[in-house]
């Protein structure tokens, strides 16, 4: 049977082999390393490694079956090859996994230490007495998902590892993670750090790792399953790999109109099940667009769930501040003076979508207008109070406008737009 002797290079230099790793090395010519990236990658003299495999795959799973199968295959040829990996054979190493369910060889250990070794002493934690759980950092979304801490949490070799270790630990998340770099290298650094700044200030590497201490709070499992659900159909799925943010806006578009209609049939039977497929199908776009930012490397979705987190806390200084709001209308005011100073804009009309149909286009700028006291006099029957009255008289608006020939939406864009026009060039002249 071909054989793999898997070798545990220690979590630094060479200095911290184990003798029963070195022996190995030198017994068996033919070498492998997982990686040149690690300090102890030399002793391996003439290894062949992997990390062109990294530099073509388009994912790690697709990186790890192209690892393995090159071992089967070279194992099969030589009769034993020796596979070398950072820290120690079992210790966060999918490709020792995958090795071991490989029915085309055998499959020897030889351990090392791992850089857990390490850090215990560097935390002074007995894990065993705190019951400290390891994760994987490309695995924490999903594997922590409810644990409260505390936890090692390794691999955090990205700063989109660090981001979505962020986003999955939720609100209620540690004040300040332990950040570990290059543990037992002359360049260690063991250091706090605020968790807001974690991916803003960890410049990540592939030896770096977080200890996150008790009350690590329980994660926000469903959305990051959700998220990395996404990441994985946007490198496995052809249909979804195409896509791109502007061909995505018609999905969204009928996504947005598919839950207002469940939004109408609220109340008929499954009207609550309905709507709450429907927003899922909306959250979908939503994840989506944030995936392809994230890809980009313009924002995630942490920072759009942080954004919006953050704005409707300013946009509320009758609920977080001392500002005093008694009515909907003042709320409506205040909105918008805060939103003109943020956006820098001089009109409260700034910012109204001009392409948006005719109906809403015309709700928001009366709204805008009754934000700061100008109300727009009704035409017509002004007894119209229900929904039924209100859409029976819009319906016979538009039949009007079919019997004269007008054309109902470029009619109410038309007049929305010079009632916009005025009200800014009043605004001008009492500025």
């Amino acid at each position: 049977m071909a054989t793999v002797v898997v070798v545990g290079l220690g979590p630094a230099g060479p200095e911290l082999l184990t003798d029963a790793a070195r022996t190995a090395i030198e017994r068996i010519p033919e070498r492998y390393l997982r990686t040149r990236r690690h300090p102890a990658a030399v002793a391996a003299a003439g290894a062949h490694s992997f990390d062109d495999v990294y530099e073509r795959a388009s994912s790690l799973e697709e990186v790890y079956g192209e690892i393995v199968d090159g071992l089967a295959e070279a194992a099969v040829a030589a009769g034993e090859v020796l596979y070398a990996v950072p820290g120690s054979p079992l210790v966060a190493e999918r490709t020792v996994e995958l090795l071991l369910a490989d029915e085309r060889v055998d499959v020897e250990l030889v351990p090392g230490l791992s850089v857990l070794d390490l850090a215990w002493t560097k935390l002074g934690v007995d894990p065993v007495a705190c019951g400290v759980r390891i994760l994987d950092g490309r695995r924490f979304a999903v594997a922590g998902a409810g644990e409260r801490g505390p936890l090692l949490v390794v691999q955090c070799d990205a700063k989109d590892v660090l981001s979505d270790i962020k986003l999955a630990a939720g609100e209620n998340h540690p004040a300040e993670v332990v950040v570990m770099q290059r543990l037992g290298l002359p360049d260690e650094s063991v250091r706090s750090v605020a968790w807001e700044d974690l991916d803003r200030e960890v410049d990540a590497d592939h030896l770096t790792t977080l200890y996150l201490p008790v009350g690590a709070p329980p994660i926000a499992a469903e959305v990051a399953r959700f998220a990395e659900l996404v990441r994985t159909l946007r490198e496995r799925c052809p249909w979804d790999r195409e896509q791109t943010h502007r061909t995505l806006t018609r999905h969204l578009l009928e996504e947005t109109y598919e839950v207002l209609e469940a939004i109408e049939n609220l109340d008929q039977p499954g009207g609550a099940e309905h709507l709450e497929e429907e927003l899922g199908d909306l959250l979908f776009q939503v994840v989506f667009h944030a995936t392809l930012a994230a890809e980009e490397g313009s924002f995630t979705l942490a920072d759009v769930a942080s954004g919006i987190h953050d704005k409707l806390v300013r946009r509320h200084p009758h609920v977080f501040g001392t500002v005093e709001a008694e009515t909907s209308g003042q709320v409506m005011r205040n909105w918008e003076q805060i939103k003109r100073e943020e956006k820098g804009r001089t009109s409260i009309m700034d910012g109204i979508p001009g392409d948006l149909p005719s109906l809403l286009y015309a709700h928001k700028v009366q709204r805008k207008a009754a934000s700061v006291g100008v109300e727009i006099e009704p035409a017509g029957d002004t007894t119209a109070t229900t929904d039924e009255q209100v859409g029976a008289l819009l319906f016979g608006v538009v039949a009007l406008a079919r019997r004269a020939g007008v054309d109902p939406e470029a009619a109410l864009r038309a007049t929305t737009a010079r009632f916009r026009d005025e009200f800014m060039e009043k605004e001008n002249s009492d500025g």
